[in-house]
């Protein structure tokens, strides 16, 4: 069964950082349309950021662009998730995501372009 299990949530004051990790179980994913969605308390589901295949294209929320950096370590088989300055309003449960299409990538920050999603990791921000 294929699984998507993401690490390095926590706690951290605004201003600082962490790096989340997404590392498929069950198949290889350097393939894969990768992205990240964060849901808040009381909110929808949100995008964050996506990675093409081959990396050759990045997608950003403009809420974090130019403070969160996705990238793939396909050695890995994992795509990571910088974030830097972060703000109370990052606060929420992220979630990787997968997507088994082929051909070229689009709909990078739609959920439905994503077939296998991770349980969360909770990211809290505090002032």
């Amino acid at each position: 069964q294929v699984q998507l299990v993401e690490s390095g949530g926590g706690s951290v004051q605004a201003g600082g950082s962490l790096r989340l990790s997404c590392a498929p179980s069950g198949r290889t994913f350097s393939s894969s349309d990768m992205g990240w969605f964060r849901q808040a308390p009381g909110k929808e589901r949100e995008f964050v950021a996506a990675i093409s295949k081959r990396g050759g294209i990045t997608n950003y929320a403009d809420s974090v662009k130019g403070r969160f950096t996705i990238f793939r370590e396909n050695a890995k088989n994992q795509v990571t998730l910088q974030m830097n300055s972060l703000k109370t309003e990052d606060t929420g449960v992220y979630y990787c995501a997968a997507s088994s299409r082929i051909g070229p990538s689009s709909g990078l920050a739609v959920p439905a372009t994503y077939d296998y999603w991770g349980r969360g990791t909770q990211v809290t921000v505090s002032s």
